[in-house]
């Protein structure tokens, strides 16, 4: 058998139980942060049906879908002509049935769709899971990365809104990330398209906007302009558009009062601002979220300080359901980017003092005949929910110790003839190199001193 070079696939990562512990951290935060605003967990599969993904998420997220090829032989179904004829796009849907998750929500929408009888509305889940799309890999974008999701269907009150964004307060706040959160409407965006008269053609107008981070305002307006928006539309709109800052009412005085969407985002404003003060939520004229599904507000996320790119996002999206022939279940949402969190996390050096060692204490015999005894001492260890390792052979108390410093686990519980007879056994501290005899008997006292070691 020729050998193989060990590679990855390009976009993806190996993470080490150091970067894990980190990543571990993050979760549990937005975890407990989710069911502390009474979400409910669920999962869904790492495939979808093709159908089920596309036209969600816009062309260009369509061209991003990982596809599936059918398994056996799947050619079988298409003729030589349109083999040869075909264009990609054509070629995928008849070799491809199966497509991996591209996002979380449309995959719940499925869900609440195929279930909407026995669900409890308004039903509110959260769900922490890998997605997959085929970008050019870069800094803090892969190709397969976590979401974190928080959706609430079958309500349309903006308090909705206001919860999630105090969501995000909340779990930034503990990780101790600086941020910005961005507030617009995809109906305010309309009423500001049409100013470009962009008629029937929104979606291209914001596909542009939403371009704006990475090309600049005005290659973003030299777009609208090549895709034949109106010159003096776009004339008007870019002297205070690009303003990412800009008071609500201004943009009122250019809009008008009535315009779509203001009074949602005032909304949103006033209460979470009553609510948690220091809630770090801005009004961004300029945020498009290019996704075709959403409806009403949208969301972002933006670190201050360190440049990873967004680490979260949403909106509502009243008509997703929709597709799925199930009418009248609006919904709204929000996600976190997990790796991305964790960049900014260490390219911000607020790194939590998590978890880093594999176990509290490992527990080793000094002969064959110790084993028995060793094995007993490591399940009361763990009975009381210390992290104990357990060396599995009989070895030179010096061989044990190294491993137990190279895999940084602070205390060694030592059983050799002594100990095994007298019921005992010795506790030796790595850092300090000091050691102290307990008996197993003894609970209280080694359980201290496991816990909090001074000796």
């Amino acid at each position: 058998m020729s050998k193989i070079k060990p590679a990855l696939v390009q976009g993806t990562r190996d993470f080490g139980p150091e970067v894990m512990y980190l990543r571990n951290h993050v979760i549990g935060i937005i975890r407990e942060v989710f069911e502390r605003y009474a979400f409910q967990p669920l999962e869904t599969p790492a495939m979808e049906r093709l159908e089920t993904l596309t036209g969600k998420y816009g062309d260009e997220g369509d061209r991003l879908i990982f596809k599936i090829l059918n398994s056996g032989d799947f050619k079988k179904d298409v003729s030589d002509y349109q083999w040869t004829t075909s264009d990609s796009a054509t070629l995928a849907g008849l070799l491809c049935e199966k497509a991996l998750r591209y996002d979380l929500t449309v995959p719940f929408s499925r869900f609440v769709s195929m279930n909407r009888h026995s669900l409890v509305l308004p039903f509110k889940r959260y769900q922490i899971q890998p997605v997959w799309r085929a970008d050019r890999p870069q800094k803090g974008r892969y190709r397969e990365f976590y979401q974190c999701d928080a959706d609430v269907v079958g309500s349309t009150s903006l308090w909705q809104e206001v919860e999630l964004v105090m969501i995000y307060s909340e779990v930034f706040q503990r990780l101790n990330i600086p941020v910005k959160i961005r507030i617009n409407s995809r109906k305010l965006l309309h009423s500001i398209a049409q100013k470009a008269n962009a008629n029937d053609r929104v979606s291209t107008f914001v596909t542009i906007l939403d371009k704006l981070d990475k090309i600049g305002r005005q290659a973003v307006c030299n777009e609208w302009l090549k895709a034949g928006f109106d010159a003096g539309g776009i004339g008007a709109l870019s002297s205070w558009i690009f303003d990412r800052e800009i008071e609500i009412s201004k943009v009122v005085k250019h809009l008008g009062a009535d315009c779509d969407g203001i009074e949602e985002i005032i909304f949103v404003l006033e209460n979470v601002k009553r609510l948690k003060p220091q809630a770090p939520l801005l009004f961004d004229p300029t945020l498009a979220r290019g996704l075709d599904y959403y409806t009403g507000c949208i969301f972002e996320v933006v670190a201050s300080g360190v440049e990873v790119g967004s680490l979260g996002g949403g909106g509502r999206y009243d008509n997703l359901t929709g597709v799925f022939g199930v009418e009248g279940i609006p919904g709204v949402g929000i996600s976190f980017g997990l790796d991305r969190i964790v960049l900014a996390v260490e390219a911000l050096g607020c790194i939590p003092n998590t978890q880093s060692t594999k176990a509290t204490v490992m527990v080793t015999g000094l002969e064959e005949e110790d084993m028995p005894y060793a094995a007993e001492i490591t399940a009361k260890f763990r009975s009381t929910g210390i992290r104990t390792e357990f060396y599995p052979a009989p070895v030179k108390l010096k061989k044990s110790l190294d491993y137990a410093n190279k895999t940084g686990i602070p205390l060694v519980a030592i059983v050799g003839e002594e100990e095994r007879k007298t019921n005992n056994f010795t506790l030796k501290n790595l850092t300090t190199g000091n050691q102290k005899t307990f008996s197993i008997h003894q609970k209280s006292d080694w359980l201290d001193a496991l816990n909090q070691p001074s000796f």
